[in-house]
């Protein structure tokens, strides 16, 4: 259970984090969540041929005579088509996205054409198109749009709503609890003694969970002390307990000794990263997870990236891997020590359109200012070599808006 790598410890907390099941809203409170089961279009899209501009729907026979006067027949527009059948010398006037009339086989572009009263006047037509939108062209009835998993964002949501569905099946929103512990931390705006700092840990991740799609309430221990962790803990609802700090091998360090009293069983007890090595997972007695993260504001936030997120989202049935991509190094790195190394980092473009990256000058995990500025993490492997630069390496992300 000590020293794992990044991918076992992950891979034992996703064994404990089964989905969570789903339920039924409406489409309109479903931005941001994650489908729990396919989109199906329940007809065609467009449900008829309609036509793509703006102009007159016209017989094909009429546009091969080239300049050609016809009688308007009437109108069709979106949500009121032309009932009759046109005839050959006929036109309907018709507008972007109402339906070809019956008899009819192209639309010319109301640019190329003359209205003269009840009449009107085609102009030559060679390379204009048909200028028709055909039934079925975006979607057919039946298709699979969207896949369980697939988190709903503006242009899913406007596909499904397209499909016809009104109402949606998500998943349910992980329910997550944080507990930060230390007597040296103060919620601002209270007022800190002189030897407290302001807590900010349990705020950036309670907003990360959000973010993730999870729902996360903040816990408060009364003291140092193992009774009030217990209390802090004890009977909270929820699907994921998230402790921050504490957990280390100091004196002071009592959440897992507390959280022992409660059956603590647990399967991952140090991670060899940096930062974050301290880093911890269990289960409690009563089925409840844990998940233990450092107490340094950026430690605990990487650590939230490898592994929290990758857990809320297999709770909610999506694919939880973390995907790191491509990039070149700007400058030259140094050997790395015996520990992966998630450095913070500046992602810019190269004109050749590679993600190129440079690491803050500083990397000390107790840093919120550098945490607040990068675009990403990258991974060094444990005892990685030199490296100069121009060095591919490779790039995680984060989430910033």
């Amino acid at each position: 259970m000590k020293n794992l790598t990044i991918e076992d410890a992950r891979g034992r907390m996703l064994a404990q984090a089964a989905p969570l099941g789903a339920e039924t809203v409406d489409i309109q409170q479903a931005h941001a969540r994650f489908l729990a089961e396919p989109v199906v279009a329940v007809r065609d899209q467009p449900p008829f041929d309609s036509s793509a501009m703006d102009g007159w729907a016209i017989c094909g026979a009429d546009a091969e005579a080239g300049s050609v006067l016809l009688d308007i027949a009437g109108e069709s527009a979106a949500g009121h088509g032309f009932d009759g059948t046109l005839q050959p010398g006929q036109a309907v006037r018709i507008f972007t996205g109402a339906a070809i009339p019956s008899g009819a086989d192209r639309v010319v572009i109301q640019e190329n054409a003359e209205r003269l009263g009840d009449k009107v006047r085609l102009g030559p037509l060679d390379g204009d198109g048909d200028n028709i939108r055909p039934r079925g062209g975006d979607f057919m009835a039946g298709a699979r749009l969207l896949e369980a998993g697939q988190r709903l964002d503006a242009w899913r949501l406007s596909l499904a709503a397209a499909a016809g569905r009104g109402t949606l099946s998500v998943a349910r929103r992980p329910r997550i609890a944080v507990l930060c512990t230390g007597e040296e931390l103060v919620r601002p705006p209270a007022e800190p003694g002189p030897w407290q700092i302001y807590e900010s840990g349990s705020l950036a991740l309670c907003a990360l969970i959000e973010t993730w799609g999870g729902t996360a309430q903040r816990l408060a221990a009364a003291c140092d002390e193992q009774d009030a962790v217990i209390e802090a803990v004890q009977g909270v609802e929820a699907d994921l307990i998230v402790t921050v700090g504490g957990a280390s091998v100091g004196e002071y360090d009592i959440v897992k000794p507390a959280l022992g009293r409660l059956g603590l069983e647990l399967s991952v007890q140090t991670v060899n990263i940096r930062p974050g090595k301290p880093t911890w997972f269990g289960r409690l007695g009563d089925g409840r997870n844990v998940l233990g993260l450092p107490g340094n504001p950026a430690a605990a936030m990487v650590c939230a990236e490898l592994f929290l997120k990758p857990m809320l989202r297999a709770m909610m049935g999506a694919d939880p891997e973390p995907r790191f991509l491509p990039a070149r190094m700007l400058v030259p790195l140094e050997a790395n020590g015996a520990r992966m190394h998630l450095m913070r980092l500046l992602i810019t473009y190269a004109d050749d359109g590679v993600m190129t990256v440079r690491p803050m000058a500083d990397q000390d995990s107790s840093l919120v200012t550098v945490y607040a500025q990068a675009d990403g993490l990258m991974r060094r492997a444990a005892s990685a070599p030199a490296a100069p630069a121009g060095t591919m390496v490779e790039v995680l992300r984060l989430d910033r808006l």
